[in-house]
């Protein structure tokens, strides 16, 4: 049986393959490079998904990085046990064929209790005093001190927020995608597993800060590329056969979609007052949308008003389609979790969850980096506000309260969605903001173009 590593380049897309990654293109030469049909909605948790059952968001679940939970009333986003994925997984279908495949997960989502041999995932740890201190979750448990006291510490702010994919040279110690492919390298010394899934996140943080077209994405690039070659090379040697491959391209964008503040403007919105500040209370709200990049999930609870919120949502600027329910069946992703809308942006335009008129009413959380809290997807959380003259000066200042055991709250997340210049989600209309995979020449689909589905028959057959 062969044994694979299958890298996931986020963000990486026909584009980005020149001059500024080298290694790739030589790689790309030696063996085969498809597109990948994107998945929908070309956003992680659902792409990954796709490629790791071999089925549509109808059969395994997963409609996006967040929906509403009906049973619970509550948005949620990012969300971590793997039993929220329904259906077989890669390693549980080979594992029925040879009972000694062993899989590596490294940094893939839905990680946790995933039945993978091996897996590291961050996970902080939120104490009863309000502080989150960053962390990582690993299987088996003891691995998590082991690794770190090789590789030092997760460098946490790099995976998410200001930090993310700033100021990481290659070979610095906080690039996160190189301690993930370090991490990677560490389960491969020990363990030789027959399928490594690695992650490497860098690409998704300046493409969406930045845009795809922007000159400081040659760094970035760059930096990727020698990751890129380190890995390929250590699996090369150790016998393994590397694939790359990406969960979507980032596409330039230019507008932003308030569409909850839409929905409020008709009264659909209901919120309750928290010292001061607005909270959306979806369970109370006749009509909402949970915002994910450039599609949006809208949910009904006043049935009798479903016509109405639909010519609402096909007024708004920058949409480009809202799917119905035969349109749900039709893309695949007819689930109770889905919307009863889900309304896509055109590819310059993605949705903010922002509900609020009066910046001065937003909640708390709106100013920090908080995935958790926030009723959708933000991808403002990448900027320091401009307001700061010296943020340096303002972070040291949360850090040090922090430290000393005051609370505190990083709120150093500015409320302009205009800073935003890339984004995800809808289908490109150009081939080179396509997905991609890169085999050897021998596994290659004789398509140019394979849908997202498909991807998960040929990673089962590299192992033949």
């Amino acid at each position: 049986m062969n044994r694979v590593a299958v890298i996931n380049v986020v963000g990486l897309c026909d584009r980005h393959i020149g001059p500024d990654m080298p290694f790739t293109q030589a790689f790309r030469s030696t063996g085969s490079q498809r597109y990948i049909d994107p998945a929908f909605p070309a956003v992680t948790c659902t792409a990954q998904s796709n490629y790791l059952t071999g089925r549509h968001p109808s059969d395994h679940g997963i409609v996006g990085n967040g929906w509403y939970n009906h049973d619970l009333a509550e948005i949620q986003f990012w969300k971590q046990p793997n039993q929220l994925v329904k259906g077989p997984k890669i390693w549980e279908t080979m594992r029925d064929k040879h009972a000694d495949f062993t899989c590596a997960k490294v940094f893939w989502w839905y990680n946790m209790y995933s039945g993978a041999d091996w897996s590291i995932t961050p996970r902080p740890i939120y104490q009863a005093d309000g502080r989150k201190v960053f962390d990582i979750y690993t299987h088996p448990s003891h691995i998590r001190a082991d690794i770190q006291e090789d590789l030092g510490k997760f460098p946490f702010p790099g995976f998410w927020g200001p930090s993310a994919g700033i100021n990481t040279p290659q070979g610095q110690a906080d690039c996160v995608s190189r301690w993930i492919s370090e991490s990677a390298i560490w389960l491969e010394n020990r363990h030789s597993p027959t399928l490594s899934l690695v992650y490497l996140p860098h690409l998704d943080y300046n493409l969406q800060r930045f845009g795809p077209k922007d000159s400081s994405i040659s760094a970035d690039l760059r930096l990727v590329d020698g990751i890129i070659h380190d890995l390929i090379k250590f699996y090369e040697n150790r016998g393994v056969q590397p694939i790359l491959l990406s969960e979507y391209g980032i596409t330039e964008v230019n507008r932003a979609i308030h569409i909850n503040r839409t929905f409020r403007e008709a009264g659909w919105i209901t919120l309750r007052d928290e010292l001061g500040s607005e909270i959306l209370d979806p369970g109370a709200s006749q009509a909402f949308a949970v915002a994910d990049h450039q599609v949006a999930h809208v949910y009904v609870n006043n049935k009798s008003i479903l016509p109405e919120v639909r010519r609402r949502i096909e007024a708004i600027d920058g949409v480009h389609t809202v799917i119905d329910s035969k349109s749900k069946i039709e893309l695949g992703i007819n689930h109770k979790r889905a919307g009863d809308f889900i309304a896509v942006s055109e590819e310059n335009a993605w949705f903010t969850y922002y509900y609020w008129f009066d910046d001065k009413r937003a909640p708390d959380f709106a100013r920090t980096v908080d995935i958790h809290r926030k009723p959708g997807y933000d991808p403002v959380e990448l900027f320091i506000d401009p307001k700061f003259l010296f943020p340096k000066y303002h972070i040291s200042k949360r850090l040090l309260q922090k430290k000393i055991g005051l609370r505190m709250l990083m709120d150093v997340t500015p409320l302009d969605a205009s800073l935003v210049k890339g984004s995800h989600g809808c289908r490109p209309s150009n081939l080179i903001d396509w997905p991609i995979l890169i085999t050897p020449e021998t596994a290659a689909p004789t398509k140019e173009t394979i849908s997202n589905t498909e991807v998960h028959q040929l990673l089962l057959k590299m192992f033949d």
